[in-house]
């Protein structure tokens, strides 16, 4: 099964055995090569008999590489891999026996959510939109509604980013009513990702600038985390009491509460998260900082943040922001803040 980070690639499926060595930054080609996969007609060609089905089991492995390359950020060789793949799936799925196409469609629904994943984190919302919209397709196909739940939380994730909130909110919000037979029972993935989809909604009452109903949010996400407990979950998002934590700083300042934010950072063992996730915790504490005017820490947070890991574009576009807004407030900014600035383009 699956244990990717909630915010990066929840679908339920494969075991997959994380990749050595560290991830090194995404480059542009990446993004290209990915849209170019993402592109072809795949599925015509499947339909008219171009190409011929790989064994399902050659299907399972790719799949399983498709998903560590994409936790591990390495989107050139992912590309390499979905450049065969989803071919693959899309004949699979018209060739397969009837007991087998369910199969066969949920490695579908996830080598999808794979390349939607990859696409959102290289700032590409309009791509991975259609990559996620195929996998909820497939997903939907296979029969099973924990993948579909998955593929739904994906695609109200790619709504957010677009920032289509509307959208993001009703994906989110109809998908927690359908798994809420579910959840009430205890199955522990309804739970994980009800839990998921709470905190997309709470992100998104506080980008409209929604308080009452993004912190309500939160309170829930808290009891179904707590609900949820020790439990394992099957190949569906990680989900509990720390990721709604982490999400309370970053709503804390989407809606303005720099306090709260700070604080909440405060209760965090920063040590005892990846790097990657512990960097855009302090790309939020920069930006609570930034709120109160502390130029100094503000700064001190983003160079912490620099040093651990690189950045996708999301984190890097959000750290341009509060370095821009360091430099409009401070009148003699910092030799640190301007090359910082320097380093990130935010000068131009």
């Amino acid at each position: 099964m699956l244990e990717l980070p909630l915010s990066e690639l929840p679908v339920p499926g494969l075991t997959v055995e994380p990749l050595g060595g560290a991830a090194p930054a995404s480059r542009p080609a990446a993004v290209d090569s990915l849209r170019v996969v993402l592109a072809g007609s795949h599925s015509l060609r499947a339909m008219l008999g171009d190409c011929s089905a790989p064994p399902l089991a050659d299907l399972k492995m790719l799949t399983e590489r498709a998903c560590a390359l994409a936790t591990a950020e390495r989107f050139d060789d992912l590309a390499d891999v979905l450049s065969d793949l989803l071919p693959g799936v899309e004949a699979a799925v018209r060739a397969a026996p009837p007991g087998l196409q369910a199969d066969v469609y949920e490695l579908a629904a996830v080598s999808y959510q794979t390349c939607s994943a990859a696409l959102a984190k290289l700032g590409e919302p309009m791509a991975a939109w259609i990559a996620a919209d195929r996998a909820m397709s497939a997903a939907e196909k296979a029969g099973n509604p924990l993948p579909a739940a998955a593929a739904a939380y994906r695609l109200a994730s790619v709504f957010l980013d677009a920032e289509q909130h509307c959208l993001a909110e009703e994906m989110a919000r109809t998908a927690l009513d359908a798994l809420a037979s579910l959840a009430d029972i205890g199955d522990p993935d309804a739970l994980s990702l009800c839990g998921g989809l709470t905190l997309l909604r709470a992100a998104v009452a506080a980008r409209k600038g929604h308080p009452s109903a993004a912190f309500g949010h939160l309170s829930r996400a808290r009891q179904l985390a707590r609900q949820l407990g020790c439990q394992r979950v099957h190949g569906l998002p990680e989900f509990g009491m720390q990721y709604v934590t982490l999400y309370e700083i970053a709503v804390s300042v989407d809606l303005g509460d720099a306090g709260h934010a700070l604080r909440t950072a405060e209760s965090i063992d920063l040590a005892s998260l990846p790097p990657s996730r512990r960097a855009r915790v302090l790309i939020d504490v920069a930006r609570a900082y930034a709120l109160r005017s502390q130029a100094d820490q503000s700064t001190e947070a983003l160079l912490q943040a620099e040093n651990l890991a690189p950045w996708p574009p999301r984190d890097r576009d959000r750290a341009v922001q509060v370095v821009r807004q360091l430099l409009v407030a401070d009148g003699q900014a910092s030799g640190q803040l301007l090359a910082m600035a320097g380093r990130l383009g935010a000068l131009s």
